[in-house]
């Protein structure tokens, strides 16, 4: 039977009264602690401080701390010393209570009120890349003779707005899957497809885009080229004394993506041209690349970087301008690298070949290149093969002292927005003034003493607590203590790269790191190559040469707080938000400010964000884009 309220108070019902009173309030106390989303998301872990953002209470393991200093990170510029070639760097310690007690503290929900628009550049916006798309300055230059026109072209102010995705964009093929086929209507470009359908590039078969292997020069399959390659020269033992290399004008990547079965790491480059989309195909499949040209300014590489350099048919004209061209490949070939050259000139007899071949024979004889092998397969296909020298010998006999040697360098120049140089650059010396010599194969030089090392008393043994901090912290922590999905990651980048010890603890995962070294930071890149790494110089004040959505991760070890004083962190947001793939993670070590300064911008962009240990902040990009 119903009871009526005024019943109940006649009846002088009061227990009832009270527990309904208590059960209501009980009601009203859960609700607002579910709509203030607290909730323990595991019994030893995490702490639920919104629907998409976790503070966690656990502690990570202590790093490795060198025994000479009390250093804090091996990326923090601040903490090297002072000395030209002192490579001295810091490791991050463990976060004390009070940093722990502070993230608590803080309000992670916190988002910056900002009014994000999609890039208003109709078609082209989807895969807009900010310092090679500035079409009003390529409007101004003068000559584009040189490739003026596929170098970096920056616009100031860096643009706010948002790139929008491809109709129809899913989540990219799974590595190794990817490596054969792609979503067509991720990267939806199907010029390639008609342009080189007699040359096996990419072929469109269904909702997908699908490699078979072939190439230009490659007209039996990359497989029997890269055989071919070794048959020709068996000098070149893949994935031992030749481990990291460069391919220029690189079409569709297949020549890197089937030598990392070799264990060879492949640099893949080529420009943003009428070759639509190859650099972003690259990407897509899970192949390391990146946008470049040579033009009339240096690549964004060290000196003596690479153990072999290949160009089939790339369209470089080596010996233009004076030469300058080949002069800057031998400037990132390391002494006794080689430079693999397949192209019409090398085993075609006509009069444009013949004139072209001539020019080369005499420019490589100029610089002490000498020819140690040239041959032609049974498709009819040729290729020379090249060797820099590892002494000065030849140097020293040559009757013309022409290109001239470089001036030394009284300290290390980063390659970036440097013009090129008619000269021949240096053998790189020890501090001893001993050349240096490559002696240690893949994989031992990867954990050994770098060539390039300064010789103070405590470099090897900082360079090697940086390794161990590394390898713990990325086991323990990175792997076991972090909410990401490493089935979802393949392309991976280091926006702080340090000594490459982050990339080096990820050897043994299926991925790639591509270690970038800031301008402003301390210059480590030529042991980052030494180790059998790769990586690329870059200001992140400015866009990276990439296309939108072709890294599954960032990572970020103390760089915001070196570039504040340089550019604004929105900005920086807004080129991690265009790199990174719907579903991608930023993971970013960094001092408790700059959390809390960077937080607030993801959460504007709709990410989900967690923060573990007061230290380490993980944020996950969506698939949201502004409504328009």
């Amino acid at each position: 039977m119903a009871i009526s309220l005024q019943s109940v108070f006649k009846e002088r019902k009061f227990p009832f009264l009270f527990a309904l009173t208590f059960l209501l309030i009980s009601f009203t106390i859960l609700l607002l602690y579910n709509s203030s989303s607290f909730s323990f998301s595991s019994p030893s872990h995490s702490l639920l401080v919104s629907t998409d953002l976790h503070v966690t209470t656990s502690q990570p393991p202590p790093p490795p701390q060198p025994r000479h200093s009390p250093l804090r990170s091996a990326n923090d510029a601040a903490a090297v010393s002072s000395k030209p070639n002192d490579t001295a760097v810091s490791l991050p310690e463990p976060a004390s209570k009070t940093t722990a007690a502070a993230a608590g503290d803080v309000d992670l929900n916190m988002s910056l009120n900002i009014k994000w628009g999609n890039c208003k550049l109709g078609a082209l916006a989807v895969d807009y890349i900010p310092c090679l798309d500035n079409w009003e300055a390529i409007k101004k230059l003068q000559s584009r003779r040189r490739m003026e026109h596929r170098e970096r072209h920056c616009p100031d102010p860096s643009p706010r707005c948002l790139v929008p995705l491809p109709i129809g964009y899913k989540v990219p093929v799974r590595w190794p899957k990817s490596r054969d086929m792609i979503w067509y209507s991720n990267v939806p470009h199907p010029k390639l497809v008609e342009y080189k359908k007699e040359q096996n590039w990419v072929r469109k078969s269904g909702d997908y885009f699908v490699f078979p292997g072939g190439g230009t020069q490659f007209k039996n399959g990359v497989h029997s080229y890269i055989d071919f390659i070794h048959k020709t020269l068996p000098a070149i033992k893949w994935g031992k004394n030749i481990r990291v290399i460069l391919d220029v004008g690189c079409g569709v990547a297949s020549f890197g993506g089937y030598l990392l079965d070799k264990d060879v790491i492949t640099m893949s480059f080529a420009p943003k041209d009428e070759h639509e989309a190859q650099i972003q195909f690259a990407l897509e499949r899970g192949i390391p690349a990146i946008l470049s040209v040579i033009g009339t300014q240096k690549l964004t590489f060290p000196d003596n970087a690479y153990d072999l350099i290949h160009c089939a048919r790339c369209r470089v004209h080596w010996d233009g301008d004076g030469g300058k061209p080949l002069l800057e490949l031998n400037r990132i070939l390391r002494p006794g690298g080689y430079f693999i050259w397949s192209a019409t000139p090398v085993y075609l007899d006509n009069e444009r070949d013949s004139k072209i071949w001539k020019s080369m024979v005499a420019l490589t004889t100029a610089i002490c290149w000498k020819v140690v092998a040239k041959t032609v397969d049974s498709t009819g296909i040729g290729l020379v093969i090249y060797q820099k020298p590892s002494s000065y010998s030849c140097y020293k006999q040559r009757n013309e002292k022409l290109p001239p040697l470089c001036e030394q360098k009284t300290k290390q120049n980063v390659s970036w927005y440097e013009r090129l140089s008619y000269c021949i650059s240096h053998l790189p010396v020890d501090s001893t003034g001993n050349l240096l010599r490559w002696s240690t194969p893949w994989p031992q030089r990867l954990s050994s003493k770098p060539p390039s090392l300064p010789s103070e008393p405590d470099a090897e043994d900082i360079f090697n607590e940086d390794t161990k901090h590394w390898a713990a912290l990325v086991s323990e922590v990175y792997l076991d203590g972090l909410a990401i999905n490493l089935a979802q990651i393949r392309n991976v980048m280091d926006m702080n790269a340090g000594y490459g010890g982050f990339a080096a603890a990820l050897i043994e995962q299926p991925l790639w790191v591509m270690n970038v070294v800031p301008i402003d930071a301390h210059d480590t890149l030529s042991i980052i190559f030494e180790r059998g790494l790769i990586g690329v110089y870059h200001d992140w004040c400015e866009s990276f040469n990439t296309y939108p959505r072709t890294y599954d991760l960032l990572h970020s070890s103390f760089l915001f707080k070196n570039l504040k004083d340089r550019c604004d962190i929105i900005n920086v947001a807004v080129e991690i938000d265009r790199i990174l793939r719907p579903g991608g993670y930023l993971l970013v070590q960094d001092t408790m400010e700059t959390i809390k300064k960077l937080n607030p911008i993801l959460r504007s962009l709709h990410w989900s964000t967690t923060l573990y240990q007061g230290q380490f902040l993980v944020g996950k990009k969506g698939f949201w884009r502004p409504s328009e």
